[in-house]
């Protein structure tokens, strides 16, 4: 008796919302969420276009679920800890969710309507605050203060990255060092990490955290003097 199996018989694995949303992340990881389009998830998935729209309405309700995917990745706040040290650790887990979905930052400040994940997240943050013992008026300055660093990145001030050739562009600050000696000092004497998203002359977790920290010390005196 035979024992082959036919497998162009075998039933596919149902379409999900779970699928799709997973399926979709996965792309954007690969190949940044420009590339990302509701035929190309169709094609990954081996499904018609249309059935897609059982699950997500149009490419705007695939973004948000996409950003609560990613919300849904930062770990809970610690129990029993300070509300400083908690606010630090739950912060570096949302930068280390982004750091996993380089694109989220971008689909994050494309999004105008929270979703009742990213509000709940939200609250969440705005509650440690508020159980750790600040004003709702320090809570709300501190909210201003921190911005996007809650959920895991910044707006950098200026991407200082160019084209130039490394040793052209260190000639050309070295003829200028006079003109400009501050910014050639920095340019020169700053240990570079070349994966830098900001730019040469800047390790891009350690700044992140050095923000972080100055933030919390500065919130934390503040709360103590009132």
């Amino acid at each position: 008796m035979s024992t082959e199996i036919d497998v162009s018989t075998q039933p596919r694995s149902p379409l999900t919302r779970e699928r799709v949303l997973s399926t979709a992340v996965a792309l954007a990881d690969e190949g940044g969420i420009l590339s990302l389009s509701m035929r190309k998830l169709a094609q990954a998935l081996d499904v018609v276009p249309m059935a897609l729209y059982r699950h997500v309405a149009n490419k705007g309700e695939l973004l948000d679920a996409l950003v609560d995917v990613v919300i849904g990745e930062i770990d809970p706040p610690l129990e029993g800890a300070d509300w400083k040290t908690a606010l630090r650790a739950r912060i570096l887990s949302a930068r280390r969710a982004l750091l996993r979905h380089p694109w989220a930052s971008k689909v994050m400040e494309s999004r105008t309507t929270p979703t009742p994940i990213v509000l709940g997240y939200t609250d969440s943050m705005i509650g440690m605050f508020r159980t750790g013992g600040f004003s709702l008026d320090l809570t709300h300055h501190a909210l201003h203060a921190m911005g996007s660093r809650m959920f895991g990145f910044t707006q950098e001030l200026f991407n200082d990255t160019t084209d130039v050739d490394p040793a052209a562009e260190a000639d050309m600050w070295g003829a200028m060092a006079d003109t400009f000696p501050y910014i050639f000092e920095i340019f020169t004497k700053i240990s570079h990490d070349d994966a830098s998203t900001v730019g040469p002359g800047c390790d891009d977790q350690f700044e992140f955290e050095f923000a972080l920290d100055l933030m919390l010390d500065g919130l934390e005196r503040l709360k103590d003097q009132r």
